[in-house]
């Protein structure tokens, strides 16, 4: 009997790691079009969530009580420190869309020793309002997953995009998720916020939002940016909450170059290697070169021409994970 987090390992076993987290109601296979190029250069490890694709539901804790809390973030990050503790890798790169991009954010923030460099996509450091997540949960305990599962194209993808094979495949592997699991991590979700510690966390950043992202808005990357010490801010043009789906290309040159200029540490000012603080905005004629301007360029510090920025906290709608 497993005791880990289903788990597929592609590229170089001496090449530095880089652990790819999945979104709620997907499976590793939401890094399918990044992971291949990816393992060239490291050793690839992408996980299934508890009762997601492969992994057992077993893995989660379940069904908050007023006795007790139901599962957490903090369980997600663990169970990833025991995956990667039974791969022998001590350090790691990690990138995580929405959910992984979560767990990424936990790791950063309580185990800053572990994490080389981080890239969050298309999440947030508070998910909305703990109330929406309490009915998703309560709704899926009741009524299994294809109820969110029939409007999850709309709220992952562009329309455009909606009825391509790879959104398809991903909102099967939605309806085949285990439904108590499912609900263990919207409890999850319930309880995290973790806009306070953003400041502390140290791993390089690189923050990825989809322009026309419903679930978690660009607000949501631009506090995350805004919060994490020298974190830069790329938005993906044409892109809903599954940007690295919609727009593989963008989002794999994105990744590629942040975790190309991956440092070994800090440097001794506090300062990182490598920082980027420009946000960059794909599409087309959005090139920028280094220390250049665009229309719509803002400095994470709120600084530029930018758009303002709107509190996450106002927007009391339910979010996506």
């Amino acid at each position: 009997m497993t005791h880990l987090l289903h788990h597929r390992v592609d590229g170089p076993g001496t090449a530095p790691p880089l652990v790819l987290g999945p979104s709620l109601g997907t499976s590793l296979a939401v890094w399918d079009a990044q992971a291949p190029a990816l393992a060239r250069t490291h050793r690839v490890v992408r996980y299934d969530l508890p009762g997601h694709g492969d992994s057992p539901a077993r893995l989660i804790r379940t069904g908050a009580t007023v006795a007790g809390p139901g599962a957490t973030v903090a369980d997600l990050g663990r169970l990833v420190l025991e995956l990667t503790d039974s791969l022998a890798i001590e350090t790691f790169a990690y990138a995580g869309v929405s959910l992984g991009g979560a767990v990424g954010t936990w790791l950063a923030v309580n185990h800053p020793d572990r994490i080389r460099g981080l890239a969050l996509l298309c999440t947030s450091a508070r998910f909305g309002e703990p109330s929406g997540w309490r009915e998703r949960a309560a709704l899926v305990r009741a009524r299994g997953t294809g109820p969110v599962a029939d409007s999850a194209a709309n709220r992952w993808f562009t329309p455009g995009f909606a009825g391509e094979p790879a959104a398809e495949a991903l909102v099967a592997d939605l309806r085949a998720a285990d439904p108590e699991a499912y609900a263990a991590c919207c409890d999850a979700l319930a309880g995290f916020d973790l806009r306070a510690e953003l400041p502390g966390i140290t791993a390089p950043t690189l923050v990825i939002a989809g322009r026309e992202d419903p679930a978690t808005p660009p607000a949501h990357a631009r506090e995350l940016a805004d919060g994490i010490p020298g974190a830069g801010l790329t938005e993906i043009a044409h892109a809903s909450h599954l940007a690295n789906v919609e727009r593989p290309a963008p989002v794999l040159a994105a990744l590629s170059a942040h975790f190309a200029a991956e440092p070994d540490r800090p440097n001794g000012d506090g300062t990182r290697h490598g920082a980027r603080t420009a946000v960059r905005r794909t599409g087309p004629g959005s090139a920028v070169p280094a220390g250049g301007r665009e229309e719509g360029f803002r400095h994470p510090s709120g600084n530029g021409a930018g758009p303002p920025i709107v509190p996450p906290e106002a927007d009391t709608r339910p979010l996506e994970a």
